[in-house]
């Protein structure tokens, strides 16, 4: 049986080495456009890393009132929150413990402004607009598409209501690099560029693929720089969350069983649907270690999950050997927007959480049983 990590399956593993070596290029982006970096835990939520992470970046953005919760108890930096239309009584715990908040509209400031500020008044308040331009690659991700309820639109704009605001935000991009930002920050500038000067900060949103091997880190801080200078040292922040977690670790799954129909199939120990949810959603192939495309090695398999939808398929893979029951596969790049999205659908199992020290110990920070299954449902 070929095994790669000493390790019960199913298990996510965080790499430390390559997670901070994640951190350092974003901190080296901060250093050298002014920029200010803060990891959005929708991306990447894995708080025993925390420690480590809140040493480079200089805070969360979250999502609503938990994501929030989450990082003023785990990292205690700068808290940015955003929703796009806040609960009532979430309202005033949010703002107690949140530096930023973002509203998505006109509507939501004229009625929440006052309270947050009664809560806490040195709260910075920024709006989320939308430059309705975006190259997102796929619709489901794409903000600024068509009837897209992300941010103001510049015909919907109060400019009345900018007294009371600090900032504006805008999010537009997903897994994109330098060049897809440069023509969202045109058309920002374009239709919101007369309102930018007299505030404090822009923040850029998140989807800079900034730690992928192929992004133009020099190009971006040249960007961040030029827009800095054109609006007198305005701060500016970006919120990534799946560049902090990019290609730090696998989930590592185990086969239980071959079977035959038409091809072999190995059945696994996790599952696409609960587990690796964004390899259907968006979809994309995860890359397995040391497997292929079919036809590229002798051994073809169809990886599937162990839950009872037909659909909870991996995909199609090429091995150098015939796969035998108990062997691991290693679905690459698993960290990011998989646990914080995984579910137990079918009671399956969650996948256990680890963290792999770079002195080459592995730590099992969270294993999940029935409890966690059972817990949410009554």
């Amino acid at each position: 049986m070929k095994k790669y990590y000493d390790v019960e399956t199913p298990v996510y593993i965080c790499e430390e080495a390559r997670l901070e070596a994640n951190l350092k290029l974003l901190e080296r982006v901060q250093r050298e456009s002014g920029a200010k970096i803060i990891l959005a835990l929708k991306g990447f939520a894995m708080w025993s890393t925390f420690d480590l992470v809140g040493r480079y970046l200089q805070g969360c953005t979250a999502s609503g009132l938990h994501e929030a919760k989450l990082a003023r108890e785990k990292m205690n930096k700068e808290v940015h929150t955003y929703s796009p239309a806040y609960i009532e009584r979430d309202i005033d715990e949010i703002a107690a413990i949140s530096d930023h908040i973002v509203f998505n509209s006109p509507a939501q400031i004229e009625r929440f402004y006052d309270r947050v500020k009664s809560v806490n008044p040195g709260i910075s308040v920024s709006l989320r607009v939308n430059p309705e331009y975006s190259s997102s690659p796929v619709d489901l991700y794409n903000p600024c598409g068509l009837f897209s309820r992300l941010g103001t639109t510049a015909a919907n704009f109060d400019a009345a209501q900018l007294e009371k605001l600090d900032g504006l935000n805008f999010h537009a991009l997903c897994e994109q690099n330098v060049d897809a930002l440069e023509g969202v920050l045109e058309a920002f500038e374009a239709k919101f560029g007369a309102y930018i000067d007299g505030l404090e900060y822009v923040n850029f949103g998140g989807g800079h693929h900034i730690t992928r091997a192929d992004y133009d880190v020099d190009r971006l801080i040249e960007v961040i720089r030029a827009f800095r200078e054109r609006h007198n040292g305005i701060t500016v922040y970006l919120e990534p969350g799946e560049a902090v977690g990019w290609q730090t670790g696998p989930l590592v799954a185990t086969v239980l069983d071959i079977v035959h129909n038409g091809m072999d199939i190995a059945i696994l120990d996790v599952s696409a649907e609960a587990h690796m949810p964004d390899t259907l959603a968006m979809p994309y192939r995860a890359e397995v270690r040391g497997a292929a495309e079919t036809g590229e090695k002798p051994h073809t398999y169809r990886l599937g999950g162990n839950t009872c939808l037909a659909g909870d398929i991996m995909g199609d893979y090429a091995f150098d050997a015939p796969l035998q029951v108990g062997d691991q596969i290693v679905f690459e790049d698993q960290i990011h927007y998989t646990f914080v999205k995984n579910t137990t659908f079918n009671g399956v199992q969650l996948p256990s959480l680890a963290i792999l020290r770079q002195n080459g110990e592995m730590e099992i920070v969270k294993r999940f049983g029935y409890e966690t299954y059972r817990d949410r449902l009554s």
